[in-house]
Protein backbone atom coordinates (compact mmCIF):
# COMPACT_ATOMS: atom_id res chain seq x y z
CA UNK A 1 0.00 0.00 0.00
CA UNK A 2 1.22 3.80 -0.55
CA UNK A 3 -0.09 6.61 0.07
CA UNK A 4 -0.33 9.11 -2.87
CA UNK A 5 -1.52 12.72 -2.49
CA UNK A 6 -1.76 15.69 -5.48
CA UNK A 7 1.47 17.35 -4.07
CA UNK A 8 4.79 16.37 -4.42
CA UNK A 9 5.21 13.02 -2.33
CA UNK A 10 5.44 12.38 1.54
CA UNK A 11 8.78 14.44 1.82
CA UNK A 12 7.31 17.44 -0.03
CA UNK A 13 5.57 20.66 0.49
CA UNK A 14 2.76 19.91 -1.47
CA UNK A 15 -1.09 21.52 -1.14
CA UNK A 16 -3.86 20.22 0.48
CA UNK A 17 -7.07 21.19 1.36
CA UNK A 18 -6.18 23.69 4.04
CA UNK A 19 -3.27 24.46 2.46
CA UNK A 20 -0.91 23.86 5.79
CA UNK A 21 2.30 21.76 6.61
CA UNK A 22 1.81 18.31 8.45
CA UNK A 23 4.13 17.05 10.73
CA UNK A 24 6.97 15.61 8.39
CA UNK A 25 7.30 18.52 6.30
CA UNK A 26 4.47 17.82 3.74
CA UNK A 27 0.87 18.95 3.36
CA UNK A 28 -0.09 16.56 6.85
CA UNK A 29 -0.18 13.07 4.24
CA UNK A 30 1.93 10.55 6.47
CA UNK A 31 5.20 9.07 5.08
CA UNK A 32 5.42 6.47 2.60
CA UNK A 33 6.67 2.99 4.42
CA UNK A 34 8.00 0.73 1.44
CA UNK A 35 9.52 4.03 -0.39
CA UNK A 36 11.85 4.03 3.55
CA UNK A 37 12.26 0.46 3.12
CA UNK A 38 13.24 1.14 -0.55
CA UNK A 39 15.87 3.31 0.56
CA UNK A 40 17.54 1.08 3.46
CA UNK A 41 17.62 -2.23 1.08
CA UNK A 42 19.53 0.15 -1.06
CA UNK A 43 21.87 1.67 1.60
CA UNK A 44 22.49 -1.57 2.89
CA UNK A 45 23.64 -2.75 -0.68
CA UNK A 46 26.30 0.09 -0.88
CA UNK A 47 28.11 -1.07 2.25
CA UNK A 48 28.56 -4.77 0.28
CA UNK A 49 31.18 -5.59 -1.88
CA UNK A 50 30.58 -4.59 -5.52
CA UNK A 51 27.16 -3.03 -4.47
CA UNK A 52 25.34 -6.02 -4.75
CA UNK A 53 24.59 -8.99 -2.11
CA UNK A 54 24.81 -12.56 -2.33
CA UNK A 55 26.50 -15.61 -0.39
CA UNK A 56 29.93 -13.92 -0.65
CA UNK A 57 28.88 -10.61 0.77
CA UNK A 58 26.76 -12.62 3.54
CA UNK A 59 29.92 -14.57 4.42
CA UNK A 60 32.01 -11.38 5.13
CA UNK A 61 29.42 -9.70 7.36
CA UNK A 62 28.88 -12.83 9.41
CA UNK A 63 33.34 -12.57 9.67
CA UNK A 64 32.85 -9.18 10.59
CA UNK A 65 30.33 -9.81 13.01
CA UNK A 66 32.71 -12.64 14.56
CA UNK A 67 35.54 -10.73 14.40
CA UNK A 68 33.62 -7.82 16.52
CA UNK A 69 32.08 -10.21 18.72
CA UNK A 70 35.74 -12.35 19.53
CA UNK A 71 37.33 -8.84 19.82
CA UNK A 72 34.96 -7.73 22.78
CA UNK A 73 36.46 -10.64 24.88
CA UNK A 74 39.28 -8.04 26.31
CA UNK A 75 39.01 -6.74 29.41
CA UNK A 76 41.13 -5.32 32.23
CA UNK A 77 41.06 -6.22 36.24
CA UNK A 78 42.36 -3.34 38.36
CA UNK A 79 44.60 -3.37 41.00
CA UNK A 80 43.20 -4.69 44.18
CA UNK A 81 40.36 -6.96 41.97
CA UNK A 82 40.32 -10.17 40.87
CA UNK A 83 38.28 -11.75 37.85
CA UNK A 84 36.32 -14.67 38.41
CA UNK A 85 36.11 -16.19 34.97
CA UNK A 86 33.28 -18.51 33.70
CA UNK A 87 31.73 -20.50 31.18
CA UNK A 88 28.72 -20.69 30.18
CA UNK A 89 27.67 -19.88 33.90
CA UNK A 90 30.78 -22.18 35.68
CA UNK A 91 33.18 -21.22 37.44
CA UNK A 92 36.55 -21.98 35.48
CA UNK A 93 39.57 -19.78 37.04
CA UNK A 94 40.47 -16.70 39.01
CA UNK A 95 42.34 -13.89 36.78
CA UNK A 96 45.08 -11.65 38.49
CA UNK A 97 45.21 -7.85 37.26
CA UNK A 98 46.17 -6.60 34.13
CA UNK A 99 44.62 -6.95 30.79
CA UNK A 100 43.42 -10.60 30.20
CA UNK A 101 40.91 -11.87 27.41
CA UNK A 102 38.07 -14.88 27.71
CA UNK A 103 35.41 -15.32 25.53
CA UNK A 104 32.72 -13.03 25.65
CA UNK A 105 29.27 -13.38 26.50
CA UNK A 106 26.58 -14.94 26.06
CA UNK A 107 29.52 -18.42 26.16
CA UNK A 108 31.58 -16.78 28.74
CA UNK A 109 31.22 -14.04 31.70
CA UNK A 110 33.81 -12.63 34.10
CA UNK A 111 32.98 -11.24 37.38
CA UNK A 112 34.88 -8.33 38.79
CA UNK A 113 35.24 -8.87 42.47
CA UNK A 114 37.00 -5.59 45.06
CA UNK A 115 39.25 -8.36 47.19
CA UNK A 116 41.36 -5.32 49.10
CA UNK A 117 38.54 -3.48 50.09
CA UNK A 118 37.49 -3.46 54.02
CA UNK A 119 33.86 -3.82 53.80
CA UNK A 120 31.74 -2.43 57.32
CA UNK A 121 28.53 -4.23 58.71
CA UNK A 122 26.92 -2.26 62.01
CA UNK A 123 24.66 -4.68 64.49
CA UNK A 124 22.92 -2.77 66.96
CA UNK A 125 22.59 0.11 65.49
CA UNK A 126 22.15 2.18 61.78
CA UNK A 127 24.06 4.79 61.04
CA UNK A 128 27.90 5.64 61.19
CA UNK A 129 30.65 5.56 64.47
CA UNK A 130 33.79 6.70 65.09
CA UNK A 131 36.69 5.54 67.54
CA UNK A 132 34.03 3.42 70.23
CA UNK A 133 31.13 7.04 70.17
CA UNK A 134 27.93 6.44 68.31
CA UNK A 135 27.46 9.46 65.66
CA UNK A 136 23.95 9.99 64.40
CA UNK A 137 23.17 6.41 65.29
CA UNK A 138 19.74 4.73 66.01
CA UNK A 139 19.42 1.95 68.50
CA UNK A 140 17.87 -1.69 67.08
CA UNK A 141 17.60 -3.85 70.16
CA UNK A 142 16.43 -6.62 68.48
CA UNK A 143 20.46 -7.02 67.36
CA UNK A 144 21.95 -5.24 70.63
CA UNK A 145 20.23 -6.80 73.79
CA UNK A 146 22.17 -10.08 75.13
CA UNK A 147 21.50 -12.19 77.53
CA UNK A 148 24.89 -12.97 79.76
CA UNK A 149 25.66 -15.45 81.79
CA UNK A 150 24.47 -14.52 85.49
CA UNK A 151 20.93 -13.84 83.85
CA UNK A 152 21.42 -10.29 82.99
CA UNK A 153 20.90 -7.88 79.94
CA UNK A 154 23.28 -6.02 78.06
CA UNK A 155 22.74 -3.87 75.35
CA UNK A 156 25.94 -4.14 73.21
CA UNK A 157 26.89 -2.82 69.74
CA UNK A 158 29.96 -3.67 67.64
CA UNK A 159 31.31 -3.47 63.89
CA UNK A 160 32.76 -6.03 61.70
CA UNK A 161 34.98 -5.55 59.29
CA UNK A 162 35.38 -8.07 56.85
CA UNK A 163 37.49 -8.90 52.99
CA UNK A 164 37.05 -10.94 50.54
CA UNK A 165 39.40 -14.07 50.79
CA UNK A 166 38.49 -16.12 48.31
CA UNK A 167 36.63 -14.83 45.01
CA UNK A 168 35.22 -17.64 43.43
CA UNK A 169 33.77 -19.13 47.31
CA UNK A 170 32.99 -15.55 48.17
CA UNK A 171 31.01 -15.44 44.50
CA UNK A 172 29.16 -19.63 44.35
CA UNK A 173 28.89 -20.93 47.76
CA UNK A 174 26.74 -17.93 49.43
CA UNK A 175 23.78 -16.43 48.21
CA UNK A 176 23.98 -13.26 50.38
CA UNK A 177 27.57 -12.86 51.98
CA UNK A 178 26.59 -9.63 54.13
CA UNK A 179 23.48 -11.10 55.36
CA UNK A 180 25.48 -13.89 56.27
CA UNK A 181 27.90 -12.51 57.82
CA UNK A 182 25.58 -10.21 59.85
CA UNK A 183 23.69 -13.05 61.19
CA UNK A 184 26.90 -15.21 62.11
CA UNK A 185 28.49 -12.06 64.31
CA UNK A 186 25.42 -11.67 66.01
CA UNK A 187 25.49 -15.49 67.12
CA UNK A 188 28.98 -15.70 67.86
CA UNK A 189 28.73 -12.42 69.61
CA UNK A 190 25.84 -13.49 71.47
CA UNK A 191 27.69 -16.83 72.40
CA UNK A 192 30.36 -15.17 73.85
CA UNK A 193 29.04 -12.89 76.00
CA UNK A 194 26.08 -16.18 77.14
CA UNK A 195 29.49 -17.15 79.01
CA UNK A 196 30.51 -14.11 80.69
CA UNK A 197 28.83 -12.17 83.70
CA UNK A 198 27.93 -8.57 83.37
CA UNK A 199 30.65 -6.87 84.68
CA UNK A 200 33.39 -8.34 82.96
CA UNK A 201 31.89 -7.25 79.97
CA UNK A 202 30.88 -4.04 80.98
CA UNK A 203 34.60 -3.65 82.10
CA UNK A 204 37.78 -5.68 81.44
CA UNK A 205 36.48 -8.32 79.51
CA UNK A 206 35.93 -6.05 76.33
CA UNK A 207 39.48 -6.48 74.35
CA UNK A 208 39.04 -10.57 74.84
CA UNK A 209 35.51 -10.09 74.20
CA UNK A 210 36.28 -9.21 70.64
CA UNK A 211 39.25 -11.63 69.86
CA UNK A 212 37.11 -14.44 71.41
CA UNK A 213 33.81 -13.47 68.42
CA UNK A 214 36.49 -12.91 65.86
CA UNK A 215 37.73 -16.34 66.03
CA UNK A 216 34.43 -17.77 66.49
CA UNK A 217 32.57 -15.70 63.67
CA UNK A 218 35.98 -16.98 61.23
CA UNK A 219 35.44 -20.55 61.89
CA UNK A 220 31.42 -20.47 61.26
CA UNK A 221 32.50 -18.84 58.05
CA UNK A 222 35.08 -20.75 56.93
CA UNK A 223 32.72 -23.62 57.62
CA UNK A 224 30.52 -22.23 54.97
CA UNK A 225 32.75 -21.86 52.38
CA UNK A 226 32.42 -18.01 52.30
CA UNK A 227 35.37 -16.77 51.22
CA UNK A 228 35.63 -13.99 54.02
CA UNK A 229 38.42 -13.13 56.11
CA UNK A 230 37.34 -11.26 59.26
CA UNK A 231 39.67 -8.45 59.95
CA UNK A 232 38.35 -7.04 63.33
CA UNK A 233 35.51 -6.93 65.52
CA UNK A 234 35.03 -4.17 67.42
CA UNK A 235 32.61 -2.84 70.34
CA UNK A 236 31.70 0.38 70.25
CA UNK A 237 29.05 0.35 73.19
CA UNK A 238 28.59 -2.27 76.37
CA UNK A 239 25.70 -0.55 78.49
CA UNK A 240 22.98 -2.20 80.62
CA UNK A 241 19.81 -1.69 79.06
CA UNK A 242 18.31 2.08 79.30
CA UNK A 243 15.21 1.29 81.51
CA UNK A 244 18.04 0.38 84.01
CA UNK A 245 20.71 2.43 83.33
CA UNK A 246 20.24 4.82 86.18
CA UNK A 247 19.90 2.15 88.84
CA UNK A 248 23.25 0.11 87.68
CA UNK A 249 25.23 3.97 87.55
CA UNK A 250 24.16 4.17 91.26
CA UNK A 251 25.50 1.03 91.69
CA UNK A 252 28.51 1.55 89.44
CA UNK A 253 29.70 4.66 92.03
CA UNK A 254 28.57 2.77 95.17
CA UNK A 255 31.12 0.39 94.30
CA UNK A 256 33.70 3.00 93.10
CA UNK A 257 33.27 4.40 96.60
CA UNK A 258 33.77 1.01 98.03
CA UNK A 259 37.22 0.64 96.24
CA UNK A 260 38.15 3.89 97.23
CA UNK A 261 37.88 3.26 100.56
CA UNK A 262 39.67 0.05 100.83
CA UNK A 263 42.79 1.56 98.38
CA UNK A 264 42.96 4.36 101.28
CA UNK A 265 42.95 1.51 103.80
CA UNK A 266 45.59 -0.40 102.22
CA UNK A 267 47.50 3.16 101.99
CA UNK A 268 46.98 3.28 105.72
CA UNK A 269 48.32 -0.44 106.71
CA UNK A 270 51.23 -0.09 103.94
CA UNK A 271 51.65 3.45 105.99
CA UNK A 272 51.88 1.45 109.68
CA UNK A 273 52.97 -1.99 109.27
CA UNK A 274 55.99 -1.26 108.07
CA UNK A 275 56.70 1.29 111.05
CA UNK A 276 55.72 -1.20 113.28
CA UNK A 277 57.57 -3.90 112.02
CA UNK A 278 60.79 -1.45 112.01
CA UNK A 279 59.92 -0.69 115.59
CA UNK A 280 60.04 -4.12 116.81
CA UNK A 281 63.16 -4.91 114.57
CA UNK A 282 64.79 -2.01 116.39
CA UNK A 283 63.44 -3.10 119.75
CA UNK A 284 64.84 -6.65 119.11
CA UNK A 285 68.18 -5.57 117.88
CA UNK A 286 68.49 -3.36 121.20
CA UNK A 287 67.73 -6.31 122.86
CA UNK A 288 70.16 -8.60 121.13
CA UNK A 289 72.34 -5.71 121.85
CA UNK A 290 71.61 -6.01 125.31
CA UNK A 291 71.86 -9.33 125.58
CA UNK A 292 75.03 -9.86 124.04
CA UNK A 293 76.70 -6.81 126.26
CA UNK A 294 75.31 -8.38 129.81
CA UNK A 295 76.64 -12.36 128.61
CA UNK A 296 80.35 -10.67 127.60
CA UNK A 297 80.47 -8.31 130.82
CA UNK A 298 79.10 -11.66 132.98
CA UNK A 299 81.92 -13.88 131.28
CA UNK A 300 84.60 -11.34 131.74
CA UNK A 301 83.63 -10.77 135.11
CA UNK A 302 83.52 -15.12 135.76
CA UNK A 303 87.10 -14.68 134.08
CA UNK A 304 88.88 -12.52 136.16
CA UNK A 305 87.29 -13.94 139.42
CA UNK A 306 88.73 -17.19 138.03
CA UNK A 307 92.04 -15.61 137.53
CA UNK A 308 92.19 -13.91 140.71
CA UNK A 309 91.11 -17.05 142.51
CA UNK A 310 94.23 -19.19 140.54
CA UNK A 311 96.35 -16.36 142.04
CA UNK A 312 94.83 -16.46 145.65
CA UNK A 313 95.45 -20.52 145.72
CA UNK A 314 99.19 -19.44 144.89
CA UNK A 315 99.54 -16.63 147.16
CA UNK A 316 97.25 -16.32 149.66
CA UNK A 317 98.88 -14.06 152.09
CA UNK A 318 99.92 -11.48 149.48
CA UNK A 319 96.35 -11.96 147.68
CA UNK A 320 94.39 -11.41 150.58
CA UNK A 321 96.06 -8.02 152.03
CA UNK A 322 96.27 -6.68 147.87
CA UNK A 323 92.22 -7.71 148.11
CA UNK A 324 91.94 -5.65 151.32
CA UNK A 325 93.29 -3.13 150.01
CA UNK A 326 91.67 -2.41 146.99
CA UNK A 327 88.51 -2.50 148.80
CA UNK A 328 89.55 -0.59 151.17
CA UNK A 329 90.43 2.40 148.92
CA UNK A 330 87.48 1.48 147.44
CA UNK A 331 85.25 2.71 150.04
CA UNK A 332 87.21 5.38 151.32
CA UNK A 333 87.79 7.34 148.19
CA UNK A 334 84.43 9.20 149.15
CA UNK A 335 84.14 9.31 152.61
CA UNK A 336 85.40 12.20 154.70
CA UNK A 337 87.88 11.21 156.56
CA UNK A 338 89.91 12.01 160.07
CA UNK A 339 93.21 10.59 160.97
CA UNK A 340 93.93 10.25 164.82
CA UNK A 341 97.60 9.25 165.74
CA UNK A 342 96.63 6.59 168.82
CA UNK A 343 100.20 5.66 169.66
CA UNK A 344 101.02 9.32 170.64
CA UNK A 345 100.73 10.61 174.51
CA UNK A 346 97.39 12.44 175.79
CA UNK A 347 94.30 12.37 174.28
CA UNK A 348 95.79 10.73 171.10
CA UNK A 349 93.88 13.31 168.77
CA UNK A 350 95.70 14.69 166.51
CA UNK A 351 95.10 18.34 164.79
CA UNK A 352 92.41 18.20 162.09
CA UNK A 353 93.65 17.53 159.08
CA UNK A 354 91.14 18.31 156.10
CA UNK A 355 92.15 16.05 153.49
CA UNK A 356 88.83 16.67 151.51
CA UNK A 357 89.06 20.02 151.59
CA UNK A 358 92.60 20.14 150.73
CA UNK A 359 91.83 17.57 147.46
CA UNK A 360 89.04 19.94 146.34
CA UNK A 361 91.46 22.75 145.98
CA UNK A 362 93.98 20.82 144.54
CA UNK A 363 91.31 19.85 141.98
CA UNK A 364 90.11 23.47 141.28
Amino acid sequence: MAWKSDGNGPWGGGSGGSGGQGPFGGGGQPPDVEEMLRRSQEKFKSFMPAGGGGIKGFILVILAAAVLWLGSGMYRIQPGEVGVVMLFGKFVKSTAPGLNYWIPGPIGDVIKLPVTQINTINIGFVGSSSSGSSVGTRDVPQESLMLTGDQNIVDIDFVVQWKIKDAAEFLFNIRDPETTIKVAAESSMREVVGQKNLEPVLTTDRQQIQEETKRLLQDILDSYGAGVSVEQVQLQNADPPREVIDAFNDVQRAKQDQERAVNEAIAYQNDIVPRARGESEKMIQAASAYKERVTKEAEGEAARFISVYDTYKNAKEVTRLRLYLERMQDILQGANKVIIEQSSGGSGVVPYLPLNELMKGSNQ
